[in-house]
């Protein structure tokens, strides 16, 4: 699952794109398939949003939740190719964008009635 948050004012404008962008870079790099994405978008006001100096209103920060298993050069060109790809397509500069890789063991997941370790049916490799 994605989180991403940013104030409204700029983040609400551009979700759509900006999950097609997310989503196509999990897809290329991850090999998840299309029917995979599970993002969520929260906008906040403006005067609830502080972020770090240097940054313009259109500070995102975009938190990717997902099982253990992913090489560390795996985890990078993700991280690489969302920036590469955010910018190109929406034109955020990357000073302008966080992101941060959160995983958990697979058994710390429960979907689908049971936990990450007990699945064996998923359509996609964890382990790249």
């Amino acid at each position: 699952m994605i989180v991403v948050y940013g104030i409204r004012e700029s983040l609400d404008p551009i979700k759509s794109r900006l999950s097609d962008v997310i989503h196509g870079c999990m897809q290329t790099v991850l090999g998840l398939p299309e029917d995979k994405r599970a993002h969520r978008f929260i906008a906040i006001e403006a005067g609830d949003f502080f972020y770090p100096a240097g940054r313009s209103p259109a500070y995102t920060v975009i938190e990717i939740n997902m099982m253990q298993g992913r090489s560390r050069d795996t985890q990078k060109r993700l991280i690489k190719t969302l920036f590469a790809e955010i910018e190109s397509v929406l034109r955020i500069s990357p000073v302008d964008i966080e992101i941060t890789i959160k995983e958990q063991p697979p058994h710390c997941w429960g979907f689908r009635g049971m936990t990450g370790d007990e699945v064996r049916d998923l359509d996609y490799r964890v382990d790249v």
